[in-house]
């Protein structure tokens, strides 16, 4: 049985391996910053972190990062992160790690909440959609890179 809940602190290590696997796919190599990157994110309140534990082991997570909208004139969500390590996909777990996120940027207030993938990540594009999320096709994104 899988339980969804916020991340705390006691969670680092093993968040800290979901999060590697994470950037794998995304082609990053290992950072040593990742641990620390995270634990700031969690003492300073800046990202909401939902995990998905199994038994005694953490087997997804979502991040999400509030953030405000001028034009909206409230606050609106990123999920910027969302993984569930291949052996335990397909058991509904991405999905209950959305709705966590979605209701808890609800009861936040938020206006909305909002992602980015990958083109080519069409099993997540197809949970978002099945999920009622839609597509920007009104926006462009540019990108400034360091």
């Amino acid at each position: 049985m899988v339980q969804i809940r916020k991340a705390v602190e006691t969670d680092l290590v093993q968040l800290t391996q979901l999060v590697e696997q994470y950037r794998d796919f995304y082609q990053q190599q290992p950072n040593s910053q990742t641990s620390s990157f995270l634990l700031d994110r969690l003492n300073n309140n800046e990202s909401v972190i939902f995990v998905a534990q199994v038994d005694e082991n953490l087997v997804g997570f979502t991040q999400c990062y509030p953030s405000f909208s001028t034009v909206s004139v409230s606050s609106v969500w990123l999920l910027n992160d969302l993984f569930v390590e291949p052996e335990h996909r397909g058991k509904d777990i991405a999905n209950k790690l959305m709705r966590a996120a979605e209701e808890a940027a609800k009861s936040a207030g938020a206006s909305r909440i909002w992602l980015r993938t990958s083109h080519t990540n069409e099993p997540a594009q197809k949970l978002y959609e099945s999920r009622g999320w839609k597509q920007d096709e009104v926006f462009r994104r540019y990108d400034l890179i360091f």
